[in-house]
């Protein structure tokens, strides 16, 4: 495909977009919809046929599209033309891909009410909107950060209705589109990676427009300043006040979403200048990580919260999809039980010992990091987050694929994974591995079991080439 005219790809993704949108007005996840849907009653509802079609040949001309260019790229202007092109179709549709635009209006209306959702559902108000938010995160208390929660009572206050509500969160959004774009080039020069290149794998990707635009995910806003943070850092190492901003600007990502704390400990080596010792660890890591820890609890304790997220991080346990690794292995253990007449449930023991891998794999990473490039070790750190957590959705790989887009040299395997998750999700927001989890929780097992051979191969093969002697000319 090296041979496609830069236009047609243009086009082509456009195209995409604009059929995705139009599905989006006919079947995405309207405030009226069905609240439990699946393929074959969307398929023998009203414009059925039209809509799968329209969200099948729509994802996969922007996927094809981006994919094409990924590794040759025209220009930075061009990048950032096309990209913004490709956005446009999602700016003024209904959410796309997900519900969670209506949980972030509930959960601000109830904070606006004077309600902690860190405490309570929404239906404890109840929420005005109540009847367009998915079932099970009624009674459940908001995973988000303490920030996001207070910009959530400050949208709905501001506008009162759920429109107004979706448009607010939409502008958040973009703003946190448009902060990557502002400062990923900053990680790419540092990286040594084209910035065309980065900033078209980050913005380009099918996740953007539906997931982020449309969808309103509050991990654009997240992302955005987790980018921002690092720039901030990597452009003043070793200066005292410029690394405090990054840290306070890391703060406020995790305020958003505490993930991107997973980042700090990395951007802490970011901001050693010189080669690494625990003395220039304390004297140029201590602003930055102190900077993101005070300003979370700082957001916290202005906005009169608690830590009431950690409990609505759990909840996301109560969605078993294949897509997530650990949950795959668990659900393929249970169906190999059974011909033995064992009923088992093996998830919550995989998901476990996902955690303890995850927490030793974040270790060694940081370990490998002092002495190479912590930016991309932090990119590695946020995929081994997504791929060990116990619940993936499509929007979650955007974390890593900021990342990754600045800092990867190889860009195929990231690249693939983002085609993969763009197919994840119908335009309601119905998820597709609910209903293929015979066949897709073995498929992602195998899968798992191929990629841990081949990373204990590798790292046997690169312990053997360390012992090698070094010849003598």
């Amino acid at each position: 495909m090296a041979g496609v005219p830069h236009h047609l790809v243009r086009w082509t993704g456009l195209a995409g977009s604009i059929m995705l949108a139009v599905a989006a007005f006919l079947g995405g996840a309207l405030p009226d919809g069905d609240l439990r849907p699946n393929p074959v009653k969307i398929w023998l509802g009203p414009n059925g046929p039209l809509i799968i079609g329209l969200w099948l040949f729509g994802t996969a001309a922007m996927a094809v599209a981006w994919w094409t260019l990924r590794d040759r790229v025209p220009s930075l202007r061009w990048a950032l033309v096309t990209a913004g092109l490709w956005v446009l179709p999602f700016l003024f549709t209904p959410p796309l891909g997900s519900r969670d635009a209506y949980a972030y209006a509930c959960q601000g209306a109830s904070y606006a009410g004077g309600i902690s959702p860190y405490e309570y559902g929404v239906s404890t108000l109840p929420c005005p909107w109540l009847d367009t938010m998915s079932y099970i995160w009624r009674d459940t208390p908001a995973p988000y950060g303490p920030l996001f929660v207070v910009l959530s009572g400050a949208v709905v206050a501001a506008t009162g209705s759920l429109i107004g509500s979706i448009a607010l969160f939409r502008v958040l959004a973009l703003a946190g589109v448009a902060l990557t774009a502002a400062c990923l080039p900053v990680l790419a020069r540092r990286c040594g990676v084209p910035v065309e290149r980065a900033l078209w794998l980050a913005l380009a990707s099918p996740l953007v427009g539906v997931h982020l635009v449309s969808g309103v995910h509050n991990d654009a806003l997240m992302v955005g300043l987790l980018v921002a943070g690092l720039a901030v850092v990597v452009s003043r190492p070793g200066r005292p006040w410029p690394l405090l901003a990054g840290g306070v600007v890391l703060g406020l990502a995790a305020g958003i979403k505490v993930t991107a704390l997973v980042v700090v400990p990395f951007a802490a080596l970011a901001a050693i200048t010189g080669g690494f010792s625990l003395r220039a660890l304390l004297r140029h890591g201590t602003p930055v990580v102190g900077g993101a820890v005070a300003t979370l609890f700082g957001v916290t304790l202005a906005a009169r919260l608690d830590l009431g997220w950690i409990t609505g991080l759990s909840h996301g346990n109560e969605v078993v999809a294949w897509t997530s690794p650990p949950t795959a292995v668990g659900q393929t253990v249970n169906y190999l039980a059974l011909p033995f007449g064992q009923h088992i449930d093996a998830l919550p023991v995989t998901r476990a010992i996902a955690v303890v891998v995850l927490l030793a794999v974040l270790v060694w990473l940081w370990f490998r990091a002092r002495h190479r490039d912590p930016l991309w070790h932090a990119a590695l750190a946020l995929t081994a987050t997504v791929a060990l957590a116990p619940l993936f959705h499509p929007w979650y790989w955007f974390w890593p694929l900021a990342l990754l887009a600045a800092t990867a040299q190889r860009t195929w395997w990231f690249s693939a994974v983002t085609v993969y998750a763009a197919f994840l999700v119908l335009a309601d927001g119905t998820g597709l591995p609910r209903y293929t989890k015979t066949v897709g929780a073995p498929l992602m097992t195998l899968f798992v079991i191929v990629v841990t051979i081949r990373l204990v191969r590798s790292a046997k093969e690169a312990r053997a080439a360390a012992r090698q002697p070094v010849p003598v000319e």
